[in-house]
């Protein structure tokens, strides 16, 4: 019977903690996931002969996040620092500087002052013109694209001055065996509570009345139960009728769709490339660009694939490369082989190598295009100027039958992470629970 008390659409960080959550106190649950995995925009690729595997998607815990490592500490997954040296390289030389963006004191001083909440753009325009400050807008720019993966003619001043005021740079975290791990220890306390996770099964049509959901797949099954859970990505939300894994509510709900296309969800390209070896800490590279490497963790630069890191401290020859925001978005369309090359040659640029060498010591290679992921269509949320007010209007239920859960939901300062998601999902199955009937 495809009867549940709960469907769930999404089996991501958010659909697996409110599935967990919700199995666990007894309810009927049912997961429905479009795609052939689990995990969402967790992603672990593991190589059945050596043991090791690659993050293509989340890959680190930004802070001493406590939903995220509560849950671990719960399942007994190990986990290990992964803060390591930050250089920039800029002129042709590495640089090690506390600040990556020029005059940091008077951008906050004047964030802080401002009363009423514009783009970073816009502001940056507005309180830093002129040629003066032209390094540091480009600077601003490359981190709220880079690190937000956000729109910076879009994105919020007053969030990004919360986010920047809330930075733990000192704490981040790798989970050992991937963060897969980690959902698979959500499912699997899911399944054991008898909540069914079915995979391929995308949903597209929703008709609901109070207290009453069904659910049409692609493939025209049809789910029932007495409430939903949105646990979808927002670019899924945000796609438009027709295209592959849109959803379509009926009757249709007004004002969440115009809160959802209020809300602001980035772009992001990941590119992990496995070398014969890890070149940049080799004694060629070390009279190339005269200097050690040892300690490298994050590399930023101005390069066409700009941000690159290691898996410091373990010596690993995987190299990650990171291109968010406005610039991944016009990269959606490539092909992944004019990725790879403009991957090669930022590198090359960087470690003053030939591009044909670098290819011949490439064993293995994958690019994460999440942007062109039909069930993800891009990256994770930032917050516009009217973010605030959307979140408002999604967190609350639909007559208490539809819910909405994911990380582009969350309030507090870790924005866009695992822990946004699982906090969301905990906190959508806490509200359902906590109902008396």
């Amino acid at each position: 019977m495809n009867t549940a008390d709960i469907l769930i659409i999404g089996a991501g960080a958010a659909g697996l903690m409110a599935a967990r959550e919700l199995a666990t106190t007894g309810k009927k649950v049912i997961v429905l996931e479009a795609d052939n995995r689990i995990g969402g925009r967790i992603y672990t690729e593991h190589d059945a002969i050596t043991g090791k595997y690659m993050e293509l998607g989340a890959e680190f815990v930004h802070g001493d996040l406590p939903v995220t490592l509560g849950l671990l500490n719960e399942a007994g997954i190990k986990y290990r620092s992964a803060s390591a040296e930050m250089l920039q390289y800029a002129n042709g030389a590495f640089l090690e500087d506390e600040s990556f963006i020029e005059h940091w004191d008077l951008l906050i001083d004047r964030l802080n002052s401002l009363q009423q909440d514009i783009s970073i753009g816009e502001f940056m325009l507005k309180e830093f013109p002129g040629g003066k400050y032209a390094r540091m807008r480009t600077s601003v720019r490359q981190f709220v694209s880079g690190y937000d993966t956000g729109d910076p003619q879009k994105a919020s001043c007053f969030a990004l001055r919360k986010e920047w005021q809330h930075e733990d740079d000192s704490a981040q975290y790798r989970v050992e065996g991937g963060y897969v791990s980690l959902m698979n220890y959500l499912a699997a306390e899911c399944k054991a509570h008898d909540g069914e996770i079915l995979l391929h099964s995308i949903a597209k049509d929703i008709y609901w009345e109070p207290g009453k959901v069904s659910a049409i797949t692609a493939d025209g099954t049809t789910y029932h139960a007495q409430q939903l859970i949105l646990a979808v990505p927002l670019g899924i939300l945000k796609a438009s009728e027709g295209q592959t894994g849109a959803i379509t509510f009926h009757p249709p709900l007004k004002a969440h769709a115009e809160a959802i296309q209020r809300m602001g969800f980035g772009a992001v390209i990941k590119i992990l490339l496995k070398f014969d070896e890890p070149f940049w800490y080799s004694e060629q590279t070390k009279e190339h660009i005269g200097r050690s490497l040892d300690n490298i963790g994050y590399l930023l630069s101005q390069e066409e694939i700009p941000t690159w890191w290691t898996q410091f401290p373990e010596r690993s020859s995987v190299f990650t490369g990171w291109i968010g925001g406005p610039d991944a978005e016009a990269k959606k369309d490539m092909t992944d082989e004019d990725i790879l090359q403009q991957s090669l040659q930022s590198l090359a640029n960087i470690f003053k190598l030939g591009v044909d060498e670098l290819q011949q010591r490439l064993k293995t290679w994958r690019i994460m295009n999440w942007t062109a992921k039909p069930f993800t269509r891009g990256s994770y949320a930032y917050d516009t100027v009217n973010a605030s007010a959307c979140r408002h209007t999604l967190n609350a239920p639909v007559d208490n039958t539809l819910f909405f859960a994911g990380e582009y939901l969350y309030e507090g300062t870790a924005m866009g992470t695992v822990e946004a998601a699982l906090t969301s999902g905990k906190g959508v199955a806490g509200m359902i629970i906590s109902q008396v009937h």
